[in-house]
Parts: C-alpha cells; sequence; structure tokens
C-alpha cells in the first residue's frame, strides 16, 4: 500500500466524506434547484414535495459540507450553493454522465 503523508490522508478522508454527501439523491436535487437561483426553504420543499423540515435537514448537512451558504432577509433564511467550485463539480459531473 502506498504511503501518504498526514496531510494527503487528511485530504482523502475529507474528499471521501465531500463524494458521500454528493452521494444522495435528494441533496442532488437540492443541489441542481439551486443552480441557477437561490431560493428558501419554503420552495424548495415546494418544488422537492417534501417536508420543510426533511429539507431543512438537508440543507443544514450541505451547509456543514460546505457545498450551500445561507443569509437571512427578514423571516426568510435563502439559500444557493457555495461557490463556483460547487457548480463546477455539479456539472462536470452531469457532463461525464451525458457522455456516457
Amino acid at each position: 500500500m502506498p504511503e501518504f503523508s498526514e496531510e494527503q490522508e487528511v485530504l482523502i478522508d475529507e474528499m471521501a466524506s465531500f463524494f458521500r454527501m454528493m452521494g444522495d439523491p435528494t441533496r442532488i436535487r437540492i443541489l441542481s434547484l439551486l443552480f441557477d437561483e437561490e431560493l428558501c426553504v419554503h420552495t424548495l420543499a415546494d418544488r422537492l414535495e417534501m417536508t420543510q423540515s426533511a429539507v431543512s435537514h438537508q440543507l443544514a448537512l450541505l451547509k456543514h459540507a460546505w457545498l450551500v451558504r445561507s443569509r437571512r432577509e427578514g423571516k426568510h433564511v435563502y439559500y444557493s450553493l457555495a461557490d463556483e467550485h460547487v457548480k463546477q463539480v455539479y456539472e462536470l459531473a452531469r457532463e461525464h454522465l451525458e457522455e456516457m
């Protein structure tokens, strides 16, 4: 087995966590809906035909993984993709699968 530095091992573990987070169909649907616009939990729940509680749970996981970010506006919290890297990973995965 090849030897990896401690830093490399940490990165490998973080990448595995990242891909596990991306491995859930509901979370992929959420990322897809957030690809071009920011949305509040209520709108996401309506579009996904899920409860707000279930969507909030998934958003908390995505936020903890730095895949989405949130901002408060009055009583509403709006979610969007965390940055361009998340968009790029999503697009690359989609393009790769469309070419298969």
